[in-house]
């Protein structure tokens, strides 16, 4: 009898590789996360900065709900959002009396200046925050009209130079953080936007400005750089007029512009107050920034013609909104809502001190 070969065990293998190559693409099918994840390119910051796609990083909900993290084979990671990627589906926050934009609808706004706690650095802290507000609201009146609602403002030295260099030797102090919540929540309570005024002393305007980071993460913060009380090395705040390079003052910029897209929040104010040419070196090279409301704002006390004579010389419309300081004690002959509104170029913020 001649011996064949038996085919049996070949042909079993095949029909086994078979079986199991349909059972793989099978459950590929019900699990397409899996196939999404391998086929993801994963990188760095780097790699986002280089065009591709963001890094993944699988979902945290599960684990920070204090329970066990789900398989990773069958998370589908979210991209990372940093500061150039923020969540695009996440809106902005409306600004008071809604949106997103600070001058948007033609929208003129109106201040009170001081700080905390004491009345002798104007009139925001001569009461409680509700009187106030209420106050401001009347002063506001005359600066609004039909086709330019007011946006209310209230505007918070939250740094405040000293003419003793302090434990830090910076010349400068800030106020307790409860004070400013309080305003935070008073802001919100009233509808109206703060403004964290900075006096530096001989830090930099950055630096103290990240110390305030956690309140500028609220929509309806934004910030105020005072270059009349940023001291150079040697200088002592009120023995001399400080000044700020137009440098300084785009990191700063920039900082709060990668804040404001990182959180998702509307644009901001960002205020440079200025009563002399010198006091921002080389103010044409300052940049404006997309995110936020650049406001030059005209200080500087006096008589009718001596407020104007300053606000001709300081202006750079071209950069900034225009803004403009009304002092109840210091100007002479105060002008009203009629000789501000007659300003040119035309002034859109305007603050009483």
């Amino acid at each position: 009898m001649t011996d064949d070969p038996d085919h049996r065990g070949p042909v079993m293998f095949l029909v086994l590789l078979a079986i199991t190559a349909l059972i793989v693409v099978a459950w590929g099918v019900e699990h397409p996360g899996v196939v999404a994840r391998s086929a993801a390119p994963v990188g760095g910051p780097a790699t986002v900065e280089q065009g591709g796609a963001p890094a993944l990083e699988p979902s945290p909900s599960v684990v920070e709900q204090g329970g066990a993290p789900a398989p990773s084979v069958v998370e589908t990671p979210a991209p990372t959002q940093g500061a150039d990627h923020p969540d695009p589906e996440r809106s902005p926050a409306p600004l008071p009396d809604g949106g997103t934009r600070v001058f948007g609808g033609g929208h003129v706004l109106v201040a009170y200046y001081g700080t905390a706690q004491t009345a002798a650095m104007g009139v925001l802290g001569e009461s409680d925050p509700a009187t106030m507000d209420a106050r401001l609201r009347r002063a506001a009146r005359p600066f609004g009209g039909p086709d330019r609602p007011v946006r209310h403002v209230y505007e918070l030295i939250v740094t405040i130079a000293d003419g003793s260099p302090g434990p830090d030797g910076d010349y400068s102090h800030d106020v307790p953080r409860a004070e400013v919540e309080r305003y935070v929540a008073a802001a919100h309570r009233h509808h109206a936007l703060l403004v964290l005024d900075l006096q530096p002393g001989r830090s930099g305007f950055l630096d103290v400005a990240r110390r305030w980071a956690w309140a500028l993460r609220d929509p309806w913060v934004g910030l105020a750089l005072d270059p009349e009380w940023r001291m150079a090395p040697h200088q002592v705040p009120a023995r001399t007029i400080g000044q700020v390079s137009a440098r300084e003052v785009n990191r700063t910029s920039a900082w709060l512009a990668a804040l404001t897209r990182r959180e998702r929040l509307p644009q901001k104010l960002f205020v440079l107050h200025q009563f002399r040419v010198d006091m921002v070196e080389h103010v044409e090279d300052v940049v404006r920034r997309p995110g936020l409301a650049m406001v030059q704002h005209v200080d500087g006390f006096g008589t009718r013609q001596q407020k104007r004579a300053t606000y001709h010389a300081v202006a750079r419309p071209r950069t900034f909104t225009m803004g403009f300081k009304l002092f109840y004690d210091e100007d002479v002959d105060r002008m009203g809502g009629p000789a501000v509104r007659a300003l040119r170029p035309p002034v859109r913020f305007v603050s009483f001190q």
